[in-house]
């Protein structure tokens, strides 16, 4: 009768404990407790998807995942580099269960990027067009290091514009925007220091070219001046360029490990 107890008793406890887990990654157990615990870390990180309970899970499933691998290069930090991530991003002093989960992300993220930087970054290869272009985002999004002296002419006619040519110099630009009735203006200013409305204009703008006409207005550069910034800019970007090529191919390799990887879903609302 004592053994048909314990078995009843284990009979009724095991579906309520199973009913807790809806994935597993690889054999290992993940819970709706856990998925909460993951939920307000990524709250206190910013994130806050619309799906962020699904999110939470994927983001479990790829630590896992990148530890996993990780361990193949021998790449997973020590608790001591851990520590000091965690202290970098102010996550000391979380509740227990979101500390252990912070201390899992975090492992996995650092491990994953030790992981990149061996087996990604060094064969990534970035041509002259490459570094042009982002250079020419980064001149859209906030400016070169460049002193431009710029021409503006506002309030002028279509029919005036259309008859600007090309200056040999900025005194000619002046001359012969005040030749069509206008009242050019003059100014210098570092690239990055313009407001976003010209910059976006005279971005990838080429010397000695007047931009199109926008609200009754047009601009030239006339004369450009490299700042002492502008040194280490090229390697500046060609490293941006790498990493974030790097980057691409990681996460292309990161879907074929989740391909790969053993997941099952218990719960059908966590299906990824």
């Amino acid at each position: 009768m004592k053994k048909i107890g314990l078995l009843l008793f284990a009979l009724g406890t095991a579906p309520a404990f199973g009913a807790s887990v809806v994935a597993s990654v690889g054999g290992a157990p993940i819970t709706d407790t856990d998925i909460t615990t993951r939920t307000k870390l990524m709250a206190r990180q910013g994130k806050t998807p619309t799906d962020n309970r699904r999110d939470a899970l994927r983001a479990i499933i790829d630590d896992h995942i990148k530890l996993e691998y990780a361990k193949n290069f021998n790449a997973v930090p020590s608790d001591q580099d851990v520590a000091k991530e965690i202290s970098r991003m102010k996550l000391d002093d979380l509740p227990a269960a979101e500390a252990a989960m912070a201390r899992d992300a975090v492992k996995a993220d650092i491990a994953w990027q030790i992981v990149v930087a061996r087996t990604v970054l060094p064969l990534v290869d970035v041509s002259s067009e490459d570094i042009a272009a982002e250079k020419i985002e980064i001149m859209r999004a906030q400016g070169l290091p460049i002193e431009m002296t710029i021409v503006r002419l506002v309030d002028i006619p279509a029919d005036a514009a259309a008859k600007l040519t090309r200056p040999k110099n900025c005194d000619d630009a002046m001359e012969m925007a005040r030749a069509l009735g206008g009242a050019p203006q003059k100014f210098t200013a570092v690239q990055y220091e313009l407001s976003e409305d010209i910059r976006s204009r005279v971005a990838g703008l080429a010397k000695m070219t007047w931009s199109p006409r926008a609200d009754d207005s047009v601009l030239l550069v006339c004369d450009t001046k490299k700042t002492a910034e502008y040194g280490k800019l090229d390697d500046m970007i060609k490293q941006n360029t790498m990493y974030k090529k790097a980057l691409f191919l990681a996460d292309q390799q990161l879907k074929q490990l989740r391909r790969k990887a053993v997941i099952i879903i218990n719960d059908g609302r966590y299906k990824i």
